[in-house]
C-alpha cells in the first residue's frame, strides 16, 4: 500500500485498467487510524489483485473536493477508471473483504 504523492500520480493510476481502492484519510482522524490496521492487512492479502492507495485529505484538498469526500475515512472502489462503490466511516474487515471481492468481479 502506498500514499499518493501528487494529483498527477493519482491521474496516472486511474488511467490504468485495474482494480483500485483509494483510502481518503488524515493522520489526525481517530476513525482513520482505527481502520488503518485492517487496510494494511488487506493490502497485503490482495497484493497483485487490487491496488490499494492512501490519499491524505490535508495534503490534497482539491482531490477531496473533486471526489466529493465529506467525512473520512472514505474508501472509493474503482474499476476501469469508474467509481463502482464507496464507504464512509469505519467498516468491519469482513464487510471490506466482501467489497474488495466484489470489486475484483465487477
Amino acid at each position: 500500500m502506498r500514499k499518493i504523492e501528487s494529483a498527477q500520480e493519482l491521474d496516472n493510476l486511474l488511467k490504468e485498467d485495474k482494480a483500485i481502492m483509494l483510502d481518503f484519510y488524515a493522520d489526525t482522524c481517530p476513525p482513520c487510524q482505527a481502520l488503518m490496521p485492517t487496510i494494511e492487512k488487506l493490502a497485503e492479502e490482495y497484493k497483485g489483485k487490487i491496488d490499494i492507495q492512501k490519499v491524505d485529505v490535508h495534503k490534497f484538498p482539491k482531490l477531496r473536493t473533486k471526489y466529493g469526500i465529506g467525512s473520512i475515512p472514505t474508501l472509493l472502489f474503482i474499476k476501469e477508471s469508474e467509481i463502482v462503490d464507496k464507504t464512509v466511516g469505519v467498516i468491519a474487515e469482513s464487510a471490506l473483504k466482501e467489497k474488495l471481492d466484489n470489486l475484483l468481479h465487477a
